[in-house]
């Protein structure tokens, strides 16, 4: 017996206990993951040494090597905390160094980064320059905060049942302020190119068996008269002298002093231009002389209101307007209820130009084509089956989501979502070849092999939680029975050092 191997044990003894005492240490620490101490025993022999005669010089510490399993998913209070439940790591860049990390709990910098609290950012894939999700080289996620621009109607879906038992309607011809001329109204809303809503209104008239006559308004107002209403609003040659008028109007109204009877002239002189072009266009479509009348004595008496605008002029105009109201198109049904697409107009897609009035700033019309694809007569009552379009009004973001997948999903005030970028995950032939940086965070080494990167959710790759997180895998029960164990072995190997001790004493003692 030596003083060797007793001291290798101590030594093995003493390491132990620090694995064990930095396990216990991070047992609440978010991401971590447990060491256990692998020993391997010591031999000493000579070149040409005989056999198993040796009894061995003690022990070694040959690897402290990390657990990598999973730890518990935790909620948390945190949105931005996302766990990952299965393989994987999130792949982070701090000063241009690559880290490794389980550690899910991320926030916001000042230009919307997502960060650990090192302030290593969360890599993934970004969006194209089309807004969608497009895989390349993993880069820093930012959130992008910006408005979600608007997008214009310029396709509806209308998915009806018109009920063949109904009769032709007791009134005509069409007016869509009386109910009795039409057998049903379907409202939806539309948006122009700057967003601004708009309600359109599809009336329906019972014209023969299986044949339905289609209307058209916009806020309230049927097609046809609408146009008429918009006749004096535009730009280029024809709209001269209405452009004109106005500019002169406003600026009357912004000299100082101003000069009321300057006013009331500009404003006389714009009821005069554009009642003229609004008369002449309800002429074109139908409008009898005596309501060609109505519309310039409505422009006429509205501008002689004091304090009137031109926009007044133009609403009282469009009041009194009362054109022949034009059908957008015609459906035809055959005896089984189904849409006849020969014998509807446009194949049942009915193409509407919506005029926009009073303006909005935005296009003066909106082309929509309206796919009537799916409607049937059938003998039940009159009902709306699917009611859809494409635009929406501009939004800001209120909130943001990871899914299992990874995408981070934007959820803005209009309603409508979009991706702001994927979270990716990286894992290793070797996981326990990482090199330990701290702050839970492991790099790339010879001897982990190269990270295979991909998205959560596919291949080997876990899944992400949101709002959660992944406790240490520390088994605290385990690790204070360890240290018993670990305790129990440094004493005996000081025993034996001690018992060393006692013979070699009772050798110096020997006479």
């Amino acid at each position: 017996m030596s003083f060797q191997q007793g001291l290798s044990g101590l030594n093995g003894a003493a390491k132990s206990l620090d694995v064990i005492g930095n396990n216990i240490a991070n047992s609440s620490t978010v991401g971590f993951k447990g060491s256990t101490t692998q020993f391997a025993d010591v031999y000493a022999s000579s070149l040409n040494g005989a056999g198993g005669v040796s009894a061995g010089i003690g022990v070694k510490v040959a690897n402290i090597a990390q657990q990598f399993t999973q730890g518990n998913v935790e909620a948390s209070n945190n949105p931005l905390d996302i766990a990952i439940n299965g393989a994987g790591f999130f792949r982070t860049e701090a000063s241009g160094m690559v880290q490794y990390s389980r550690n899910g709990q991320f926030s916001l910098d000042k230009n919307g980064f997502l960060i650990n609290a090192q302030g290593a950012k969360l890599t993934g894939y970004g969006l194209n320059a089309n807004g969608a999700l497009v895989a390349g080289a993993p880069t820093p996620l930012q959130i992008d905060t910006a408005d979600l621009e608007p997008v214009t109607t310029t396709a509806v879906k209308m998915e009806l049942n018109l009920d063949s038992r109904s009769l032709n309607p007791t009134n005509s011809p069409f007016n869509a302020d009386d109910p009795t001329t039409y057998n049903k109204q379907t409202p939806m809303s539309v948006y122009d190119t700057l967003g601004n809503p708009h309600v359109l209104s599809t009336y329906y008239v019972k014209s023969g068996p299986g044949t339905w006559d289609v209307y058209a308004a916009n806020d309230g107002t049927e097609v046809t008269n609408l146009k008429v209403a918009g006749a004096a609003t535009g730009t280029g040659a024809a709209y001269s002298a209405v452009n004109t008028a106005r500019a002169a109007w406003e600026t009357a109204t912004k000299a100082v002093p101003p000069v009321p009877a300057t006013i009331a002239a500009a404003l006389s002189g714009y009821a005069t231009a554009a009642s003229a072009m609004v008369s002449a266009a309800a002429g074109t479509a139908g409008a009898t002389a005596a309501n060609q009348t109505e519309i310039t004595t409505a422009a006429t008496t509205a501008a002689a209101v004091p304090g009137g605008t031109p926009d007044e002029i133009d609403a009282a105009m469009a009041k009194a307007i009362k054109v022949p109201a034009v059908p957008v198109g015609k459906l035809v049904f055959d005896t089984n209820g189904g849409l006849n697409k020969v014998t509807s107009t446009d194949a049942g897609k009915l193409a509407v130009t919506l005029p926009v009035f009073p303006s909005t700033g935005s296009e003066n019309t909106m082309p929509i084509t309206i796919d009537f694809d799916g409607t049937t007569q059938y003998g039940t009552k009159m009902s709306e089956k699917k009611l859809s379009q494409d635009g929406y009004a501009a939004g800001n973001l209120q909130r943001f989501t990871t899914g299992a997948d990874g995408v981070i999903l934007g959820q803005y005030s209009n309603g409508q979502t979009k991706p702001l970028g994927q979270v990716i995950l990286a894992n290793f032939t070797n996981p326990n070849g990482l090199e330990p940086l701290g702050n839970n965070a492991w790099a790339e080494s010879a001897s982990s092999g190269v990270p295979l990167v991909g998205t959560p959710n596919s291949g080997s790759f876990g899944v992400l939680q949101q709002s959660a997180v992944e406790s240490s895998n520390v088994d605290l029960t385990a690790e204070l029975v360890n240290m018993i164990t670990a305790q129990r072995v440094y004493q005996a190997n000081a025993q034996t050092i001690k018992t060393q001790d006692s013979v070699l004493q009772t050798l110096v003692n020997l006479r």
